[in-house]
């Protein structure tokens, strides 16, 4: 039950890796000034604000779309990170004001 459990965690928690915010930085950034670029040139070219509206709305859920679930793209490369040293005999040696405190 617990694998369960941690797979849907794992599912529903969403980590992405530093290179993925970066990646997704981008993308949202540059598919925005798209669908604003194609939102004003329909609603110019048509001469329709409401279609403006519309396809500005559009380009703004799609990029919402592509960026904010965690897909696997954006977790290519996770970071290494220390293993906590609570579990190694005799603890962390962190001393602070001459008293040792973990």
């Amino acid at each position: 039950m617990d694998d369960v459990l941690a797979s849907v965690q794992d599912i529903f928690e969403g980590q992405i890796d530093f290179h993925g915010q970066h990646m997704a930085e981008i993308l949202s950034t540059a598919l925005l000034i798209l669908s604003g670029v194609v939102a004003f040139l329909a609603g110019y070219i048509y001469r329709d604000l409401h279609l403006t509206l519309w396809v500005g709305l559009a380009g703004t859920l799609v990029t919402g779309l592509a960026v904010i679930p965690p897909w696997p793209v954006y977790n290519k490369s996770p970071e290494k990170w220390l293993v906590s040293s609570a579990g190694r005999v005799g603890g962390a040696r962190v001393m602070v004001d001459g008293t040792k405190v973990a």
